[in-house]
């Protein structure tokens, strides 16, 4: 009698990829199946919902929308566009009312100049979001170095470009000088290191960390020995101006007082009167008018401080008043003057500025009571830590099984924990202070306006990146395109807008530093953190995906842009001119051009060809 003898099956890799299939499968992916099976797939697909931000577009729509053909996903993604102008508008309410009063506060409480705030605070402000959002997304296969080539080539020329366009004023010479040559040496290093090892070992991640920190170092100790010098020289006028004034000393005596100006005005950020409107950009012949001297206006804080003050009064007249006044999201007066266009804008932003304003407690030294409203620092002084932590928690502790803020019923019990220490707080500055005068610690409340502002700007930011990306996947854009030219410059928009803003308040000089420094930190810590913790969770890197097609091209243009760049700004004696913001932005364009002719495979780039692999066996 014949017996049967039974195998037994061998899993293979096969078998893990179908078991974690939900896992690993982008949510991209439904691009692929038919419309009416697409909804099935994005509430399975775990990526659906570690991809989103806010809105779940994928979802919303194969479900909620239930598209069912091209023209209809067509007009869908027309909505999507229209979403991220409302969005746009928010980011600019953000860092115009809140980050931008915020910044040049610790900037003064620092005893920071312009230059220092901006390769510091601003762009550290600026270029962090982005270091934790790409931590976050490290298992994604991207090319990192060709992605932040092309994003601190746009903050570098086209923010720079209209730092300069809209606001000309004089460069820091040395100071801008060093900065960029600094970015040149930065960008150099990462090549270099891509191009020998292929990847960013441990030595070589501390030698760009230590750069980093070399850098900022030197721009400390030049805030520091510019301080030492005008102490020198006043000291030297000072000798001068005791004994009798002969020609050659008043010769000395001018030239010193040229230094002493020069010092003096590099020494520390003032509180300047904002403008009330910005350039007419309308205007062509704006471009050709010659350049005036800006006369800034320094606030008075003390004046702006006690402007309400009366002791005869009680401590909480007008409370519930001020509150509601706070709430509102434009004033009457305003509205009475917008144009049909202008109040329809001001209706879209209602939801976004009232939230900023229950959110995020306002610090501007240019306002009366530097922006202080009693009942409403009380509320924001338990609500912002509280909606903060609840918010990072949930994104922290989501897994993939559903939105993040679905998570919220969960997490929030960890904002609640904050109340035992945030509400005696608040009772304490209720029965204390004074609704007509800030308190002395009304600083304090400058750091929940930075996290807050900053938190507001990510979201934002990476949402309307959000939307592009999927507009490009849904269109099918090549990846690597979407990531040299869209996303470089959605992923961006935070940089552009808040430095754009600072100018505004009149301080372009920090702004253009942040144009400068915040490339330099996306180069040195951001793109290298993320590589060296690939190479530590076991992914491969190599020189070749790092660089995808646009990578090289990217590196040439930013580094021949920065040299055009010591070449305009000696030549013209580091004066910004609107020139040379036009210039700028040209030349960003024309690697737009550059890069759409290898998207459409007319030119070829500069990097290697990808290298091609066989989807079984060998070739």
């Amino acid at each position: 009698m014949a017996t049967t003898e039974t195998k037994e099956y061998v899993r293979n890799e096969l078998d893990a990829e179908f078991e974690n299939f939900w896992d690993t499968v982008s949510c991209f992916a439904a691009n692929s199946f038919p419309y009416e099976e697409r909804c099935a797939f994005v509430r399975k697909a775990k990526d659906c919902n570690r991809s989103t931000n806010v809105v779940p577009y994928m979802r919303i729509l194969a479900c909620d929308l239930n598209c069912v053909n091209e023209f209809e996903m067509l007009i869908f993604l027309t909505m999507f566009l229209a979403l991220c102008f409302v969005i746009l508008l928010l980011l600019i309410h953000v860092c115009n009312h809140y980050y931008s009063p915020a910044l040049k506060a610790v900037s003064k409480f620092m005893h920071m100049n312009e230059h220092l705030a901006g390769v510091t605070l601003l762009a550290f402000g600026n270029s962090s979001a982005d270091l934790f959002s790409n931590l976050a997304s490290v298992n994604e296969d991207v090319p990192v170095f060709a992605n932040s080539m092309a994003a601190a080539l746009f903050v570098s020329m086209v923010s720079g470009g209209l730092i300069c366009y809209m606001f000309p004023f004089k460069m820091n010479a040395y100071e801008s000088v060093r900065d960029i040559m600094f970015l040149i040496l930065g960008t150099t290093m990462l090549q270099y290191f891509l191009e020998t090892d292929k990847e960013v070992s441990e030595s070589e991640f501390i030698c760009m960390f230590f750069v980093y920190i070399f850098y900022i170092l030197v721009n400390v100790v030049d805030v520091y020995l510019i301080r030492r010098a005008l102490i020198t020289t006043n000291a030297q006028i000072d000798a001068l101006l005791e004994g009798e004034l002969t020609p050659s000393k008043r010769k000395r005596l001018t030239e010193l007082e040229k230094q002493q100006e020069i010092y003096t005005r590099d020494m520390e950020v003032e509180i300047f009167e904002k403008k009330n409107s910005g350039p007419n950009i309308n205007r062509m012949r704006y471009t050709t008018l010659r350049m005036t001297r800006n006369t800034r206006v320094s606030v008075d804080k003390k004046q702006t401080r006690n402007v309400r003050h009366n002791g005869a009064l009680g401590k909480n007249r007008g409370i519930c008043k001020e509150f509601f006044l706070a709430m509102r999201p434009f004033t009457c007066a305003k509205w009475r003057k917008a144009y049909v266009v202008e109040r329809a804008i001001m209706l879209i932003q209602i939801p976004g500025v009232m939230l900023c304003s229950i959110y995020i407690p306002l610090v501007d030294y240019e306002m009366e009571k530097h922006g202080w409203n009693k009942l409403l620092n009380c509320i924001q002084v338990m609500l912002n830590p509280a909606m903060s932590i609840i918010v990072v928690k949930a994104l922290i502790s989501s897994r993939g099984n559903s939105l993040w803020y679905v998570a919220i019923s969960q997490e929030y019990i960890y904002g609640v924990y904050s109340l035992p220490i945030t509400l005696p707080i608040a009772v304490f500055m209720f029965f204390q202070s004074r609704t007509d005068v800030p308190p002395f610690y009304h600083s304090v409340f400058t750091v929940m306006n930075l996290t807050g502002s900053m938190l507001m700007i990510f979201f934002c930011a990476t949402e309307i990146d959000k939307v592009l990306e999927v507009m490009g996947h849904i269109l099918e854009v090549e990846e690597d395109f979407m990531g040299a030219t869209v996303k470089a410059c959605t992923g961006s928009l935070g940089p552009l807008i808040a430095n754009i803003a600072m100018a505004l308040h009149g301080y372009p000089k920090m702004a253009y530093a942040s144009a400068i420094g915040g490339p330099f930190f996306t180069v040195c810590l951001s793109a290298t953190t993320v590589l060296h913790v690939r190479n530590l969770v076991g992914l491969k890197v190599t020189n070749v995906s790092q660089q995808g097609n646009y990578g090289a091209n990217a590196f040439i243009f930013l580094n021949l842009g920065l040299f055009l760049t010591l070449l305009w700004s000696t030549t013209l004696g580091f004066f910004a001119r609107r020139s040379v913001g036009i210039f700028c932005i040209v030349f960003y364009c024309i690697y737009l051009v550059f890069a759409i002719l290898i998207h459409k495979s007319i030119i070829h780039s500069f990097s290697a060809d990808m290298p091609v692999k066989a989807a079984f066996g060998d070739i």
